[in-house]
């Protein structure tokens, strides 16, 4: 039995969905359901007994320890997390309250619990902490890709209280021993990904016929992953990884925004073509960046590879065809998630004040 925290948002649902595709061991999902969190990701998998579904929050402390007792996992991946930079721009006091105070009292909650494990149990125990590529700050175009020795440098509130969250479970480790284990990925892309990020929110709005928005020139570089590929890669570190270390996981895949933008068009176009003939790139819209917008990330991954034999199994190419085509197999989970407060949103969010076309056709 494991324990999964985060596990009905995009990269958490993935990652119950890819285990009890890949193993026979059950496991107890936790989440809040804030906005972002959504069962029906999960609708594949109702009516599995191996999948029992606590609605909770993390910061609660009494809950954490009666799931800990009752279920005794052997090993707990923490996903809960506030994750979408604007958001946290707009309004960081949840970042700080869910990824700063709620890993303190997840990490404490699994400290008392392991404190009295049998001696071959606490040995064994793992967790697993999910962390993001950010907390790096971002690189000039020469620079090497982040290597898991690069100090902390994040510019937003996100990266920041992810920063603060990962400060804390290496402290946990060196300080009472917990074993822990921490991945930073790069950019996730694939089902089931919330309508506010870059992909989700170019392919519902290319097929609404909506404006699509980039900001500023778009050319702002992030390496890639299809989160399938991060899936098996949390599966092989909890399987292998060395307690007290940090793994970077990364697709390879360093791309502008506006070519990401542009290759899903292409796909649009091609899979589900506009009724006018023209191209969905005639939508593209230029509007004001993002305060303090970081202009490169890039993941070295070559530390997991070398150590535990992992590397990720899809191309960009191949994986945003996958996401692409989902998204028009999915229209039905795609509306259920545009509710009010998600289309007041993206409205006020993406403010369009346009800027001059510079790679718009990079």
């Amino acid at each position: 039995m494991i324990l999964v925290t985060g596990g009905a948002g995009f990269i958490g649902a993935n990652f119950v969905l890819d285990w009890l595709a890949a193993t026979s061991e059950p496991l107890v999902n936790l989440d809040k359901l804030t906005y972002a969190g959504n069962l029906h990701n999960l609708d594949s998998v109702q009516g599995d007994a191996r999948h029992i579904f606590v609605q909770g929050d993390i910061g609660d402390t009494a809950l954490l320890a009666r799931l800990l007792a009752e279920h005794k996992p052997r090993a707990v991946v923490n996903f809960a997390a506030e994750s979408h930079v604007d958001r946290s721009i707009h309004g960081p006091e949840d970042f700080i309250q869910t990824n700063i105070v709620g890993s303190f009292r997840l990490l404490e909650a699994v400290r008392a619990y392991w404190g009295v494990l049998p001696e071959g149990d606490r040995a064994a125990f793992r967790f697993l902490h999910v962390s993001t590529d950010e907390v790096y700050g971002s690189l000039a175009p020469t620079d090497p890709a982040f290597a898991e020795t690069r100090g902390f440098e994040p510019n937003s509130p996100y990266s920041a209280s992810k920063a603060a969250s990962d400060h804390l479970v290496r402290a946990w480790h060196h300080t009472y021993g917990l074993p822990v284990l921490t991945t930073n990925c790069s950019n996730n892309y694939g089902p089931y990904h919330f309508p506010e990020k870059l992909i989700p929110l170019m392919i519902v709005n290319a097929l609404a016929g909506k404006n699509l928005p980039v900001y500023g020139d778009g050319m702002q570089v992030r390496d890639w992953l299809y989160v399938k590929d991060h899936c098996s890669a949390i599966r092989r570190v909890l399987e292998a990884g060395a307690p007290g270390e940090t793994y970077n996981v990364g697709g390879w895949n360093e791309k502008p925004n506006i070519e990401i933008v542009n290759m899903v068009c292409s796909l649009l176009d091609e899979l589900r073509p506009r009724a006018d003939g023209q191209s969905y790139r005639s939508q593209i819209t230029y509007v004001k960046d993002r305060p303090g917008h970081d202009r490169r990330y890039a993941i070295d991954a070559r530390k997991i590879e070398r150590e535990l034999g992992w590397k990720p199994a899809e191309t960009f190419d191949t994986g945003i065809r996958k996401t692409v085509q989902w998204y028009l197999e999915h229209a039905d989970w795609v509306a259920n998630v545009q509710t009010g407060a998600y289309r007041d949103w993206v409205e006020t969010q993406y403010e369009q004040q346009p800027v001059p076309a510079v790679g718009a056709s990079a």
